[in-house]
């Protein structure tokens, strides 16, 4: 994947896959972990910093983070995004600073209008005390030459529930009390300084010890790498890498609409609004943030991700799943002690292929077919996917759907904006569609290519599914052995 910050995934995929490689040769102890600070960073001279030991610190740090433990030995913290310390730098301390535009003038009307005594003349301009400085833009607003600039970390300014902020030297914090766990912030980073832990070690060890490990990938892998990797390619290629077996998560995705539509049918007769369950971000979102609309209005139904990993402990005891995919958030709720039979562990496409190359296994074509999800199921990935499968499955029912209102949002911020409203009550719409990356799943943070490079690819590989319809293809699989709501039943 080649981004703006290509570099940094580069070298981050590059620490994944040599600690994969010493996982899988019982290695992973501290003398090779250090090999491979070395081999990474060799010097004498710095790459990239403004010395190799600082270099080299980023880089154990990082290793820590792709053995899923916490970058720095003294912070207590469960939360899957994490500051690498040693890395972030060089942005400023203040959000407010004054340019060389300043002319000094006699009234000081920035000055003047401050209320908090942080300004006050330098030698050759006006001069800003960032430990007074209580961030309110009032001073940018009174200078008439615009001289007061605003500098907004990237990181704090991507965040759509403004959970970053940074201490008195400057390093980013995230307040785990607001985090939703999205991951939007760890590629706005420039200096790489925010990353998500990885469970690669852990699964290699699962494999080793001979469990049955089952991968489930996203509906948003179909076009990930092009026209010619299927997902009967993909699932070949991670039974070559050590998995037992692959489902397309878009079987969940069939799922999920076919229970999410009963909820919807009801609250639809009883004149509720509701909102949509699959996306983890916004499930973080209203949890924290809107925790009346979270216990009221969220749907109980379990995410595609939780249906198939059910699926699989119904009909294979005492598996291993694993989720892949684009998102972060996944790791999160994979994590969430309320939610049983989840997925054991969730790791993205650039993980996935890490792990791949420890193994030199790549990603080939295939003449199999693999079909187990409609197109609606694999449509699931794409911003208002959801809705239409839900309203599919009604229609599949015989209900009327015409007078449904739906708002469909992605991207944290429009997603924020509809709760807010729901929470007022001033949502004309009836169902909330909540997806926290722009775009839908096929948008997030981590996948592979971006939406616009996947979307041709995407739309030739799911014109090939065939036509069946999503209660017909739920009728092959046993959904009385398990259940489809979050606190296990109804």
């Amino acid at each position: 994947m080649v981004t703006s910050d290509s570099g940094i995934v580069s070298l981050k995929h590059r620490i994944m896959e040599e600690i994969c490689r010493l996982a899988w040769n019982d290695q992973l102890d501290a003398e090779h972990k250090e090999q491979v600070v070395y081999e990474i960073i060799p010097g004498p001279k710095p790459s990239y910093r403004c010395c190799v030991y600082k270099e080299r610190e980023i880089v154990r740090q990082r290793i820590r983070l792709a053995c899923a433990e916490n970058p720095t030995y003294n912070r207590d913290s469960q939360n899957v995004v994490q500051v690498i310390d040693s890395a972030c730098d060089e942005c400023p301390i203040s959000a407010y600073s004054v340019s060389s535009v300043c002319r000094f003038c006699l009234g000081k009307p920035c000055q003047n209008t401050c209320k908090f005594g942080a300004i006050m003349p330098g030698e050759t301009r006006m001069h800003i005390d960032p430990s007074k400085c209580k961030e309110c833009g009032m001073c940018a607003k009174a200078c008439p030459y615009q001289a007061i600039i605003h500098h907004e970390r990237p990181c704090k300014k991507c965040c759509p529930v403004d959970a970053i902020s940074y201490d008195e030297n400057g390093l980013c914090k995230i307040d785990e009390s607001k985090c939703i766990q999205c991951g939007r912030c760890i590629h706005h980073c420039p200096f790489g300084a925010i990353g998500s832990k990885t469970y690669l070690v852990h699964i290699i060890h699962e494999i080793k010890a001979g469990k049955e490990v089952i991968a489930m990938c996203a509906p948003a892998t179909e076009g990930q790498f092009g026209e010619q990797i299927t997902m009967a390619a993909v699932r070949e290629t991670l039974k070559k890498l050590g998995f037992a077996d692959m489902v397309e998560v878009g079987l969940g995705g069939d799922m999920t609409a076919a229970y999410e539509a009963e909820e919807w049918s009801e609250a639809k007769r009883e004149g509720r609004k509701m909102t949509t369950s699959c996306c983890p971000a916004f499930i973080n979102m209203q949890r924290i943030h809107f925790p009346e609309i979270y216990r009221e209005q969220m749907s109980t139904t379990v995410s595609p991700m939780c249906a198939v990993s059910r699926y699989l402990k119904a009909t294979h005891p005492g598996c291993v799943t694993v989720f892949i995919g684009p998102c972060i958030a996944k790791k999160s709720e994979t994590l969430d002690p309320s939610v049983e039979g989840n997925a054991d562990y969730a790791v993205t496409y650039g993980e996935i292929r890490a792990m791949m190359r420890s193994r030199d296994v790549k990603l080939e074509p295939v003449e199999e077919k693999y079909q187990e999800a409609s197109a609606f199921g694999k449509r699931f990935a794409s911003s208002g996917g959801v809705a239409e499968a839900v309203i599919e499955c009604m229609k599949e029912r015989g209900e009327d759907v015409s007078d449904l209102k739906l708002l469909k949002c992605a991207g944290g911020k429009d997603c924020r904006k509809a709760l807010m409203l729901l929470k007022n009550g001033k949502l004309p719409e009836d169902f909330i569609e909540g997806m926290a990356c722009h775009g839908g799943c096929v948008g997030g943070p981590s996948r592979h290519k971006t939406e616009a490079e996947t979307l041709k690819a995407r739309n030739a590989l799911i014109s090939q599914a065939d036509d069946r319809k999503i209660l017909d293809n739920l009728k092959n699989y046993p959904m009385d052995r398990f259940s489809m709501y979050r606190d296990g039943h109804r």
